[in-house]
């Protein structure tokens, strides 16, 4: 199914012919939400797009916790462009795949930690539920510290930002996952 809008080629502005030639060397394509969402704002709303990731060099939870809990997110609230460029960043760091296939079952898999657990406990309950329980809550809090308890919040939330949006305009997977297998 076509996006609600429909993607624009060919921007007007310096700026964003310069976004999608650069994004168009990272990735090999210029993305969906690109040209269809970002191009049609005031250059503000992209960058505050890219000061989401930018934070989330700041983070102190460990790689593969951060794409866990944002591949969750984007799973749970189904957002295939999120799925899919989730993956091409779990591939692209080397992480452990498997882990990331076995994300529906992490409450059984052996492949996942109490800790990792105890924190898609917490962000399944708050992305479904859009609450979580005290006890959920304080079995995550026995694995993570007051500060990495706010990463993962802030993850949520932020994901819910990138989820809304690719929704809202019926942006679908631009399968990223096959371009970096390929590289």
């Amino acid at each position: 199914m076509d996006t609600f809008l429909p993607p624009i080629e060919k921007p007007n502005g310096l700026i964003m012919k310069m976004v999608y030639y650069f994004t168009r060397k990272q990735f090999g394509k210029v993305l969906t939400p690109l040209k269809v969402h970002s191009v049609r704002l005031p250059a503000a709303f992209g960058m505050f797009y890219g000061k989401v990731s930018q934070l989330d060099k700041k983070l102190t939870l460990s790689k593969e916790t951060v794409m866990l809990i944002r591949e969750q997110v984007a799973r749970i609230n189904v957002c295939l462009f999120c799925t899919d460029i989730g993956r091409y960043y779990t591939i692209k760091a080397s992480l452990n795949e498997a882990k990331f296939d076995a994300l529906e079952q992490y409450s059984t898999s052996p492949l996942f930690t109490d800790a990792e657990r105890a924190a898609l406990d917490y962000v399944t309950e708050l992305t479904a539920s859009k609450k979580v329980n005290p006890d959920t809550f304080a079995h995550m809090a026995k694995y993570y510290s007051e500060r990495e308890i706010c990463e993962i919040v802030w993850l949520v939330a932020s994901e819910h930002i990138y989820n809304i949006t690719n929704i809202g305009l019926n942006i679908h997977s631009d399968m990223l996952c096959d371009l970096s297998r390929k590289k």
